[in-house]
């Protein structure tokens, strides 16, 4: 298997108008990502809408994405489902295909308990062969596991070897990353905390803004990795804008979809309820990319 680490754009699904999928689109932005040098993609996850998609949707996009890239860079499928028996026929799937690494959230309707949360990860554990990466999201989920839990998880269940921590506490991320050290690695998942998760520990950024700014995210972590502190801090500073815009707009996916169009790439609409950029949301993103010097749209 291939290192999972670094700074891995969580990618859209992109669409036609009527809201059905761009296959063709999809295979032009996997190859736009690695004409960025990314060091790899996430695939069926919150920005890709994987909960508005039918499990034959994922399954075939899952399928399209793994045969275009073609084993250049490691690729993160979301396999999350309200069941464990369908998380592990999805992993099984992404396994059969050649994906890196399963991304699993929590069950999220049904408010799981800690020890069902445990059972569910310990289940899944032990019926497949890729590693995992166990997803803590609150604010999608309605659960924000214990660290004690996510600990326990991740030292008992062999296949977590990576835990994506988005709760925003930057007090779990340091903790999981010091005291689970050994047993599996964390990556950010909060778009305003990176360089902070870097600092304690952290190794990887599962990025939504690296959608929209792949090789700004790819060299920002390079330059951490290389002791380049300021050249990172810089980058980190300029592209914050960008993350708090995602953060707290309440739709970053559509944001992301309208960017990628915006840049020359495949975006189209995001499936109802999910509405368009209202045109100050559309005025914030084009002052925002114009900063950013990816294109002038001002």
């Amino acid at each position: 298997m291939k290192a999972v680490r670094g700074a891995y754009p969580v990618l859209i699904t992109p669409m036609t108008k009527e809201q059905e999928i761009d296959w063709g689109g999809l295979k032009n932005n996997v190859n736009y990502f690695l004409s960025q040098g990314v060091k790899g993609i996430v695939i069926n996850g919150s920005t890709g809408e994987f909960v508005s998609l039918s499990k034959e949707e994922k399954y075939e996009i899952t399928e399209s994405v793994l045969k275009e890239v073609n084993g250049r860079i490691p690729v993160i499928i979301g396999t999350s489902a309200e069941t464990t028996k369908e998380t592990i026929e999805n992993t099984k799937q992404a396994e059969t295909l050649g994906a890196e690494c399963a991304l699993i959230i929590n069950p999220y309707y049904c408010k799981p308990k800690e020890e069902e949360i445990y059972f569910h990860f310990k289940e899944i554990s032990s019926k497949v062969n890729i590693p995992i990466m166990l997803y803590n999201n609150p604010f999608t989920s309605g659960v924000d596991m214990s660290t004690d839990l996510m600990l326990k998880i991740g030292r008992d269940c062999e296949r977590v070897a990576y835990i994506k921590e988005s709760s925003g506490d930057i007090r779990k991320a340091r903790d999981l990353a010091r005291l689970g050290k050994g047993d599996f690695e964390v990556f950010c998942g909060s778009e305003e905390l990176v360089m902070e998760s870097y600092f304690v520990g952290a190794t990887g950024w599962i990025s939504v803004a690296g959608n929209i700014a792949p090789k700004l995210v790819t060299d920002m972590f390079r330059y951490f990795e290389n002791g380049e502190l300021e050249k990172a801090w810089e980058i980190n500073d300029k592209i914050l804008p960008l993350c708090a815009f995602l953060e707290g707009s309440g739709k970053y996916v559509q944001i992301v979809k309208r960017a990628m169009e915006l840049v020359g790439q495949a975006g189209g609409p995001s499936r109802y309820p999910r509405l368009a950029l209202t045109d100050d949301e559309e005025q914030n993103l084009k002052g925002i990319l114009t900063n950013l010097e990816i294109v002038s749209l001002v």
